[in-house]
């Protein structure tokens, strides 16, 4: 097995689990732990993997996007945290647009009940977690819906979202750089977010720190269209500080 062959079954393996380690990699590719270090830093130097300390995980690009699912299972405390603080930026909005994703659907859980509220959303998860709330309206935005994300994209919802003037959207992305602005691998999805961007009078990015400097195929909003970023305290402040100069209020969390 040569080394383009060895690190495309390490992107394979770190795509299908998550996250791998130097460890399991050096047996299961009978390659000294210096070998796998040399080439999960090549894998990042091509963008595809970010290196963490003993590992690697994969970066979402064009070709590749981790499930609904997956999304469950990372960095949950930190995001139960940025949800909670995205939540209390509500302020006195009427309509909400709630994206898709596991982060959204905290934000969306974390909202206040007592409020009258209209939400807007592509995601399944997040109609079905407000559905059943007596004070709030929620409509389904229609459209093909992703299995992956258990999300709806497509002509139809562009359509729909651009007869709306929302006051709040809570945008996730798939990266978000000061260079590429916020990114998704999409196109079609980029597409229903750039719309989204342009229907609301604020919007606000909710997200961990591992987006942060990562940058996918489709742009669809720039650092400056946000009202304010949230996400945890992992993001080095100079770096945060950078974005707050850009525009956008920053919080950490």
């Amino acid at each position: 097995m040569d080394a383009e062959e060895r690190r495309r079954g390490m992107l394979e393996l770190a795509r299908r689990a998550g996250s791998v380690d130097v460890i399991r990699l050096a047996t299961d590719f009978q390659v000294s732990k210096e070998t796998v270090r040399r080439d999960l830093g090549a894998l990042e130097e091509q963008g595809l993997v970010r290196r963490t300390h003993g590992g690697a995980y994969p970066v979402e690009s064009a070709g590749f996007e981790t499930t609904l699912d997956f999304r469950r299972t990372q960095h949950v405390p930190q995001k139960s945290r940025i949800a909670a603080a995205a939540a209390e930026l509500l302020g006195g909005a009427e309509t909400v647009f709630i994206d898709e994703g596991f982060t959204p659907k905290l934000i969306a859980e974390a909202l206040p009940r007592d409020r009258l509220l209209t939400v807007v959303t592509t995601s399944l998860a997040v109609a079905g977690a407000l559905a059943t709330g007596e004070k709030r309206t929620v409509l389904l935005l229609g459209g093909r819906v992703r299995g992956g994300t258990m999300a709806t994209v497509g002509h139809w919802a562009v359509h729909m979202l651009s007869t709306f003037v929302i006051d709040l959207a809570y945008v996730g992305a798939n990266g978000i750089s000061r260079t590429h602005g916020l990114t998704t691998p999409d196109p079609v999805v980029g597409e229903l977010k750039a719309q989204v961007v342009r229907a609301a009078r604020r919007c606000v990015f909710a997200g961990v720190h591992t987006k942060f400097g990562s940058a996918s195929f489709s742009r669809f909003a720039e650092v400056a269209d946000l009202e304010a970023i949230v996400t945890d305290t992992s993001l080095p402040l100079p770096e945060a500080n950078r974005y707050s100069f850009m525009g956008p209020q920053v919080i950490r969390v």
